[in-house]
């Protein structure tokens, strides 16, 4: 089959999920609940009162549901652990039924020839961590240290990729200075604590996989979007730079260069704190081998996962504090139901601006997908041309940067499943399969079957 667009032979191919969005059954086996437990559970905050209770059910379902990842042809799988699973108290003893869970899905994970890239962290700190301070507690690197090591050892045997933390502006900003997300805080004095706090905890977590001979690679997963002016006023270009500081280079110049953007103490004034030159010395990626492509003992990080979904069209806006800033839609433009403009030009831009600014570390799309409003199913097979479209669109994108020497490694879809999309509920579908929580049926979408022949063809 001739491609359009050819991947490298070794580009991997994958699809994502996160432990609270699919696996149901959050208290089973002596599991310890969360904080997205305790906030989907409290009345408001999610969508239609819809909570991660059942989700997928892929606590019970998982080996129906690696069949058919088998059957689409996934070479990789990535899927989050839930923290308070294996260690119900956030520390202490582990939940042999907990573990052996991930244990078992792992194996069967590689029983069909897929690698799994484990996320250590997506959003779901144990609520007996959170009680204790959770993120805004100095301590928390260390908790998550030794966490992380608790899987290293029963797993990295088996585990070919590691990813420390996802988005970690994400638990930073809706979670502690807007408060959209859990644990639900609104406090611009918490929110650079949080955030360095994870940093640390990702360099933590390297540090003990390193210390204990891990021999696989691990990185961090970053949401990124490129941040355009509305018009090219000088305050609207301000605005963006402001914006690009705010969410992309937030996480990645500390990782990469050591230090914070300077426009970040500006943006948050008095809540902005005075950092350890230690602890941004921790926190850098140092190795030059590891810029280059290759593992290097003393760095950071391995890889960064991109999780790429829209632009940012900025506007300035003194009202909107503490940024100054708002994003805007551009009038006609296509969107996704989350009201995300589908930009995929913003893709390429992202990789290749990975590239100039930090050295073309290797890469990997850990999340690219969109939100529609799908039909019902149709002689067995959800048609959704809009993700279709979406997919390509973004893959041909992919392609690009790789052309232009971006180092990526592989893309992993958002997500394998319709699931539960956090403040959202159930309302938001993102899935190759389709999945109703009532009945659980699983009804593969035209974005499967197509993302199916992507694989076999290796390109577009």
């Amino acid at each position: 089959m001739t491609s359009e667009a050819a991947f490298p032979a070794n580009f991997l191919w994958g699809a994502a999920t996160s432990a609270y969005q699919i696996e149901g059954q959050p208290l089973a086996d002596g599991a310890g609940p969360s904080i997205w437990h305790r906030f989907a559970h409290t009345p408001g905050r999610v969508a239609n009162g819809d909570t991660g209770d059942l989700a997928c059910d892929h606590y019970r379902r998982f080996e129906e549901d690696v069949a058919l990842m088998a059957d689409l042809g996934l070479g990789a799988y990535r899927f989050s652990v839930a923290w308070g699973r294996v260690l119900p108290e956030g520390r202490g003893s582990v939940n042999a039924k907990g573990l052996d869970f991930y244990r078992r899905l792992v194996d069967a994970l590689l029983e069909r020839g897929i690698a799994p890239m484990i996320t250590l962290y997506h959003w779901d700190l144990p609520a007996a961590l959170h009680d204790r301070g959770g993120w805004l507690n100095p301590d928390s690197p260390a908790w998550f240290a030794d966490y992380a090591q608790v899987l290293f050892r029963a797993l990295d045997d088996r585990v070919p990729l590691w990813v420390t933390i996802n988005e970690p502006w994400v638990v930073t900003v809706p979670g502690y200075l807007d408060g959209e997300l859990a644990p639900g805080h609104r406090d611009p004095f918490e929110a650079p604590r949080v955030a360095h706090h994870l940093l640390l905890a990702h360099a933590e977590a390297v540090a003990a996989y390193r210390s204990l001979g891990g021999r696989h690679r691990i990185g961090l997963a970053v949401n990124l979007e490129p941040q355009h002016p509305a018009s090219p006023t000088p305050e609207n270009q301000a605005a963006a730079r402001r914006r690009d500081a705010f969410i992309n280079r937030w996480f990645l110049d500390p990782l990469y260069l050591g230090r914070y953007p300077a426009e970040l103490a500006t943006i948050f004034g008095a809540a902005w704190p005075e950092f350890a030159d230690a602890d941004l010395a921790r926190i850098r990626s140092t190795s030059d081998s590891v810029l280059g492509g290759s593992l290097g003992t003393g760095c950071a990080t391995d890889f960064i996962g991109v999780n790429y979904y829209s632009r940012g069209l900025v506007r300035a806006d003194p009202n909107t504090q503490p940024l100054g800033a708002i994003r805007i839609s551009p009038e006609n433009a296509p969107r996704t139901t989350m009201g995300w403009e589908v930009y995929p030009p913003g893709l390429t831009e992202t990789l290749l601006w990975i590239k100039e600014h930090y050295g073309n570390p290797p890469t990997y799309i850990t999340e690219n997908g969109a939100a529609f409003d799908d039909p019902p199913p149709a002689d067995g097979l959800v048609p959704d041309p809009e993700r279709v479209d979406y997919l390509r669109a973004h893959l041909r994108a992919a392609h690009a940067a790789l052309e232009q020497g971006a180092d990526l490694r592989g893309y992993f879809v958002w997500s394998l499943f319709d699931n539960f999309e956090w403040a959202q509920g159930y309302s938001q579908r993102f899935g190759l399969i389709r999945v109703d929580p009532p009945n659980q049926a699983r009804i593969l979408k035209a974005s499967a079957r197509f993302y199916q022949n992507v694989i076999r063809a290796n390109g577009v």
